[in-house]
């Protein structure tokens, strides 16, 4: 999948656990798990604004775009 979702990343330079995230954030640890893994078909602006809130950070940390190898 071309988005790649950098949750954990961030979560690992702020020290702060997946429960934690999902309580500030206001999602069940399973749909974090959702996103975190890239299972997730979208994400609502309202949701990523949030998470952006919480881990203080710009919505570029969180997602990236790389392409498939087949695009090249």
């Amino acid at each position: 999948m071309p988005i790649v979702v950098r949750i954990d990343v961030e979560l690992a330079r702020r020290k702060m656990s997946v429960g934690e995230f999902a309580e500030r954030v206001g999602l069940t640890p399973a749909n974090v798990a959702v996103l975190k893994n890239g299972r997730a078909k979208a994400v609502r602006f309202s949701t990523l604004e949030a998470m952006c809130r919480v881990l203080d950070c710009q919505p570029g940390d969180l997602l990236e775009y790389v392409a498939d190898e087949d695009e090249s």
